[in-house]
This record gives structure tokens, sequence and C-alpha cells, in this order.
């Protein structure tokens, strides 16, 4: 798979050998500094490594000078920060030129820069601002905000084809990658190396999401052009129809090779973290196999053949304790993220599961014995049984990481 161009955003690198990057936005009102520096720090602390401001009106401009003070002031000034504009970009930028210097990267919406002869000099104001600070912009083509103008001429032309016309929907598909092709062209003339440009085509159907990226990535090899990209859906939704339509797009993508930096684009509940989308940005990367970030554990769903609740309190409590020691293991016994734990609820696939994994322990089912072999590294090395045997299990567990991962 070819390769993108690495891209610096702040502290941390996109594309080329990095791994993929999470990103995720703040919902705050960008004014309201406290919050919004409260926000940005629990999405960094939950592993978001990119985190996106709403950069809207004159006073959220002025606020981004005093929200990376406040970072710095908390120890967190190496997250990057990228400024998100639509409409009036341009003048923010001018009008604001501390907001320019300190943001790390600026989302510019092809879709709303500006309409007619507006577009292309106001997008390239915005252009020479992050020229002038050496900043990277993301071109961001979004279904939702695709340039109307472009978009009614290719359906007018589309229409003149007769019977040989594409569909509405393969026309739209058509206006986005030619919008973003005809923004990096542009970006470009005006003197935006490769290497400043990143690239998202979001769609939120997932079908049209992987049938976009996946065209635009075609022809930008066919054009020799190696942008690197950002990839997600537009709005996924709330909750669990959310993390699976998101999982569901993006986890053919990123097994593809497409994509150097992802966001999973939830709707919060009313009480909810933002946070959250950050915790499946994660997992789906684990599941992947793309990157780890602590040990997974893998439970039997339950049947007929289980005798009560045992592996379903048992995988919990171990993910709890898991949950828990990771800050301490993390330090500690570099390597940890990777291990694999098994917690089976019957002798069908209990032995097996365990086997896979580095440590398991497959508790008794219906009809079965009171006890629960422990297996590691594929060998049976002990069997537990009685009441503590989630207590019992923990402490093996414990001892197995101080006895195979190296301590610092």
């Amino acid at each position: 798979m070819k390769k993108t161009q690495e891209v610096q955003i702040g502290s941390v690198a996109i594309g080329g050998s990095n791994p993929i990057r999470i990103q995720s936005m703040t919902n705050t009102d960008t004014t309201d500094v406290p919050a919004t520096v409260d926000q940005i720090i629990e999405l960094h602390n939950a592993g978001a490594e990119i985190v996106r401001l709403t950069v809207n009106v004159p006073d959220a401009a002025k606020a981004v000078p005093y929200i990376k003070e406040s970072l710095v002031q908390h120890g967190f000034e190496d997250i990057p920060l990228v400024g998100d504009f639509h409409y009036n970009g341009h003048l923010l930028l001018n009008r604001f030129p501390e907001c320019g210097q300190i943001l790390d990267k600026y989302r510019i919406n092809p879709g709303n820069v500006g309409l007619g002869e507006k577009h292309d000099k106001q997008f390239s104001e915005i252009i020479d601002v992050a020229l002038k600070n050496d900043k990277p912009v993301r071109i961001g083509v979004n279904w939702g905000s695709l340039d109307p103008e472009l978009t009614q001429h290719m359906m007018d032309e589309n229409a003149k084809k007769g019977k040989d016309a594409k569909t509405d929907k393969e026309v739209l598909l058509d206006a986005m990658i030619t919008s973003a092709h005809q923004s990096t062209d542009l970006a470009e003339r005006l003197g935006m190396p490769e290497n400043k440009i990143v690239v998202s085509v979001k769609m939120s159907e997932v079908a049209d999401c992987i049938q976009v990226y996946q065209r635009y990535f075609e022809e930008c090899k066919i054009r020799q052009k190696s942008y690197a990209l950002h990839v997600g859906l537009t709005e996924a939704g709330p909750g669990l129809k959310g993390a699976v339509a998101s999982s569901a797009g993006l986890g053919v993508l990123l097994w593809n090779g497409i994509g150097d930096t992802i966001r999973i684009s939830l709707t919060p509940s009313p009480n909810g973290k933002r946070s959250e989308e950050v915790e499946v940005a994660k997992l789906l990367l684990q599941s992947l196999g793309l990157r780890y970030f602590k040990p997974l554990v893998t439970s039997c769903p339950g049947c007929g053949r289980t005798s009560n609740n045992l592996y379903q309190l048992m995988a919990e409590k171990v993910s709890e304790y898991i949950d828990e020691r990771m800050p301490d293991w993390k330090v500690s016994y570099p390597g940890v993220e990777q291990m694999k734990v098994a917690v089976m609820g019957c002798v069908v696939n209990g032995p097996g599961e365990s086997k896979h994994a580095d440590i398991g322990i497959s508790l008794p089912g219906k009809m079965e014995k009171p006890v629960a072999p422990v297996i590691i590294k594929g060998e049976h090395v002990q069997t537990l049984e009685g009441e503590d045997i989630p207590q019992q299990f923990l402490k093996i567990l414990e001892e197995f990481v101080e006895n195979n991962y190296s301590s610092q």
C-alpha cells in the first residue's frame, strides 16, 4: 500500500509510517474558556491525540489564545489544536492573527468558504494565512454542505446524457471527489505543499462513505498524489447505532490501508461524556490490530450451557481491574497493552479460547464440575474452585503481568 505524506500537526505527525491517530472535537461554546479547556483535557486523557475547536465568531477567535494559555498552565501544552472554520474563516484569521498563530491546523470546508467569485478569493485568504504561519490545512468536503454551484452544474451536465445519465447519488459522489480535487489543486497552486494538506470526503451513510473514500484514494494514486486522509462519518448518530455505523464504515477503509487519522462522530447523550467517541475509536483500532491501548478481554456471550452468571461477573470484574491497573501497568510493564485475556463460561469453547489467549479461565457450565481451569500461554497451570474464584484469578492475572512484561 502506497504511503501517504507525513503531515506535522503541532507535536503530532500523521500519515507516512505513523500510527493512525485519533481525533475528537469539543462541543462546548469555545468562548467559554474553562469549559472548553476542561473538555480538551478530558478528550486528551481519554486518548484523543488531536482536538478540534469551533471557531465561528470573533469571540471564539479571541478565546483561542486564552484556551492555549490555560492548557499550558495545566501542563497540556502539547495537545494539537485545530480550528474548525466555516463561512467566515478568512475574516477571523485575518482579523485575529494570534488565533491563526496558535492553532496547529485549519479545517476548510470548500462547500461554504464562499460562493461564485468569492470562493477562490476567500479560500486563498485562508491558505495565505496558513502559509504565513507555516500551518497545515484539512480540506474537509462534506456531503451536507457540498458546493451547491458545483453540484448543480454536475447535475445539469448529467441530465444531458439521457438514458446514459447517472443516478443523483452517483453524481453526488462524483461531486464530492471533484470538490476535493479542485480544492487541493488550488491549494497547491497557491503554494501549499502536499505535506501540509490533509483531505476528508465525509458522508453519513456507511456504504457511501466507503465508496467515496475508496474512489478518492484510487484517483489520487492515478494523479500521483498522496495526501494524508482523515476518515469518518460526518454524522454517525447516537450510542450503539453511531458506534456500529462508524466501525462498519471505517473498519473497511482502515483494513484496506485508507486513513491516517480518524474521528468517531457520535451524538452524545444529554449527560454523556464527549470522550465516549474516543473510546470507540480506540476499540476499533485495537480490534483491527492496528494499535493497542489496553488488554482486551474475550468473554463468553452465554448460552443454555452456562450454569449461572459467574462468567458475566468475571468478565466485568476483569475488565474493571484492567482499567484500574492500566495507569500503573502502562508505566511499569511496557507491552502489556497487547495482552489477551479470555473469560469463558463452559467447556465447549472455554479451553480453546483460553489457549489462544495469553491467560484465560474456563468457568464451569451446567453438569460440569464446579472448578475453573486457568490456562497460561496454552498450558493448563492451575484449577480454581470455591466462592472466591474471581479474586483468585485476579491475583494470578497480576502475577502474570509482573512475570511476563519487562519492568522498568
